[in-house]
Order: structure tokens, then C-alpha cells, then sequence
């Protein structure tokens, strides 16, 4: 997969894609993330990115024409690779883990960083194919949105997790009991020495070693975790 990000601030990206998992995703070939400043994309001398709404208005938008010239440049050079385009907005679609799902399997993907009032409108109805939001807040800019998205997708790809399982079996995966399903659960507790600490003591179900019975409770256990502490996804 190739991760292309374009922002104003490419500095933001110096660490968050240089430590742990995604380093080693990088490091064996797995990723490509790359961050460019959409500034090079200008027309001008100052590298204006940005101008005064038509109409009137606070704030100052960012330019149609250096988000084209980008995202064309872009795409001419993974021609071989399917791409998507999505910009991080707060009126987007919410992210979630079937998203993340969703874009672990593309093999192109060119991240916007909204920023300042927003974008011309022609971005979102001629260049991009979605726009997305991590949540119902606004932020300074979309670089913390961009990184919250790549690290969610990265550890989907096949290969960058260890154990496959790792991404199977956890929070907002699908939870199966008898003939009950729900597509979305919080994962069930966990627990590892000591055994016994302070008289904080690990369930008798976990060290029996009995596996039908630890799979009972770790389903049980997810639906109770679910219905107290995001009883909206149960009626989703």
C-alpha cells in the first residue's frame, strides 16, 4: 500500500510514523507513507494555498487548484495501483474499524489535511471520492485526523501484526453467542501476573484451562463490557 498525505504542515509528521509498528510495517516494505507539502503544488512565488471565501466570511479557504495539481501529480505516478482520495473533515463520514477495514485493502490512498475554514467547495465535488471525520469536534486541522487514520488502517494490513488474530479478536469486532449476533463489541477484560494482587484476584475461569468455558465468559464478558460502556452500539 502507498500512503500519500497532503498538508501544510508536514513537520506534524516527523515522529507519530517513525516509531513501533508502523516504523517496521515501513521498514519491510509493507507501506510507503509519504508526506508532502501541498505548497509545492503552487502557482505563485509566495506559495499561496489559501484565499478569502467569495461572498464574504471569517477565515480563509484552502484552493482548488493546488489540491488538483496535487492529487493529479499523485496519481500519475502509482498509475498501475487503484487509488482514493478522501479528505479529513469535520462534516464528514465518522470513522470507524469497518472503514479502516474497508481501506486496508486499497492499494492508494491520498489523505487531505483540511485546514483553516476548510476547502473550496470543488474539492469535495469534483477530486475527492469521500470525505471522513474522526468525531464530532473541531480541530485545528486535519494532520491529527490523517495520522489517527493511518495508524487504524497500517496494523490491518496483512503482515504488520505478528499474530493475525491480533486484529480479529478486539474491540468493534463482530461477538457471536448461541445464535445472537452483534456486529459490533468491546473486547473482553484481560489479565496477566500476578495472580493475585492486593486481593485483586484474576477470575478462577481464566486458570482452569478450561477453553469452552473461557470462551463462554470472554463472551458474556464482551456483552456486559458493551452494554455498559457503549450500549449504542447494541442498538445499532
Amino acid at each position: 500500500m502507498v500512503i500519500n498525505i497532503l498538508t501544510l504542515f508536514p513537520e506534524m509528521f516527523r515522529g507519530p510514523f517513525d516509531q513501533s509498528i508502523i516504523k517496521r510495517a515501513q521498514d519491510r516494505k509493507l507501506v510507503q507513507i509519504k508526506t508532502h507539502d501541498l505548497r509545492k503544488w503552487t502557482i505563485d512565488k509566495h506559495g499561496t494555498v489559501d484565499d478569502k471565501p467569495y461572498g464574504g466570511g471569517a477565515g480563509m479557504l484552502m484552493m482548488v487548484e493546488p489540491i488538483y495539481r496535487a492529487i493529479t501529480d499523485l496519481k500519475s505516478k502509482v498509475q498501475n495501483l487503484t487509488s482514493k482520495v478522501i479528505l479529513l473533515d469535520p462534516g464528514g463520514q465518522p470513522f470507524n474499524q469497518l472503514k479502516a477495514q474497508e481501506l486496508s485493502k486499497m492499494e492508494h490512498l491520498i489523505l487531505i489535511a483540511g485546514h483553516y475554514e476548510g476547502v473550496d467547495a470543488r474539492v469535495k465535488e469534483h477530486l475527492i471520492d469521500e470525505e471522513i471525520s474522526i468525531g464530532d469536534y473541531v480541530l485545528t486541522g486535519g494532520e491529527l485526523p490523517a495520522m489517527v487514520i493511518v495508524d487504524t488502517v497500517v496494523r490491518l494490513i496483512p503482515g504488520v501484526l505478528e499474530k493475525s488474530t491480533a486484529t480479529q479478536i478486539e474491540s468493534f469486532s463482530p461477538l457471536e453467542i448461541g445464535n445472537w449476533k452483534l456486529e459490533n463489541s468491546l473486547e473482553y477484560p484481560q489479565y496477566t501476573r500476578p495472580e493475585n494482587f492486593k486481593g485483586w484476584k484474576v477470575p478462577k475461569v481464566l486458570l482452569g484451562g478450561n477453553h469452552k468455558e473461557i470462551e463462554k465468559w470472554r463472551k458474556e464478558q464482551s456483552l456486559e463490557h458493551t452494554q455498559k460502556h457503549r450500549p449504542d452500539l447494541l442498538k445499532k
